[in-house]
């Protein structure tokens, strides 16, 4: 044989499979969502609305079943949330009725976050 093993392709891999890729940053989430989004996963509003401090905590409240969007209990964290829904969520002994009003490409400060919603109870 002659340097090649047997079942093995020919060709050369030009990428080297052991370096790690670069992680999207923050800039590239800015792009993900346009500034007049009609809708966006139930999860990340409740974390951008700062209901909640880590997407991962909003992704298990919604998954627990402890989210309600118009009414109808959340099954998954994917559940899309649109303009003028009414999010009902259980935190801490208490119950906040809560009206979309607005949709954030990313997670700003918390007198942004107010914005996004209109208290209901």
């Amino acid at each position: 044989m002659s340097g090649k093993r047997a079942g093995r392709s020919s060709k050369r891999i030009t990428l080297d499979q052991n370096r790690r890729t670069r992680a999207p940053s923050f800039a590239d989430d800015v792009d993900a969502l346009p500034a007049a989004a009609e809708e966006q996963r139930v999860d990340r509003w409740l974390w951008h609305a700062r209901l909640v401090r880590t997407r991962g905590a909003a992704a298990a409240l919604a998954g627990a079943g402890y989210v309600r969007v118009n009414g109808a209990r959340v099954e998954a964290p994917s559940r899309v949330v649109r303009m003028g829904d009414v999010i009902t969520v259980a935190l801490d002994r208490r119950v906040r009725v809560l009206k979309v009003r607005a949709f954030a490409a990313r997670r700003g400060p918390a007198a942004a976050a107010a914005d996004l919603y209109e208290e209901l109870s």
